[in-house]
């Protein structure tokens, strides 16, 4: 079995609509700049992303 491709996505917070680039597999929790609200979450594997996923960058 093949592991995720890791990608940087840019994510919109849901608070403020602040436009960020998170990288798919952080190891820490990642928290939008301006705000402060949780983005994303580490699991181990791929993030647990909790905001809207605008594009994915290859």
């Amino acid at each position: 079995m093949e592991s995720p491709k890791s990608r940087f996505l840019k994510v919109k917070c849901k608070k403020c609509r602040n436009e960020q680039i998170v990288f798919s597999k952080a190891a820490t929790v990642v928290k939008c700049l301006v705000c402060e609200s949780v983005l994303a979450q580490p699991t181990g594997g791929l993030a647990d992303v909790q905001t809207k996923v605008e594009e994915v960058m290859d």
